[in-house]
């Protein structure tokens, strides 16, 4: 029960950084494409890595 809701919760904080990835004007299309897929592949790593690391670099 407890990995389920981790699971969904991993999968929407997912999408919710390619949402934000695909909103920022600063990145080209190549570099939105490969953000995306690292943090979809990584789920939770990906995740942090972005929220903490990149997420202020392209805002």
């Amino acid at each position: 029960m407890f990995g389920t809701i981790l699971y969904i919760l991993g999968i929407v904080a997912s999408v919710w950084c390619v949402l934000d990835i695909f909103s920022s004007s600063k990145l080209d299309a190549l570099m939105k494409l490969l953000l995306s897929v690292a943090v979809l592949c990584f789920s939770w790593i990906g995740f942090a890595v972005y929220y903490f690391l990149v997420r202020e670099r392209i805002k």
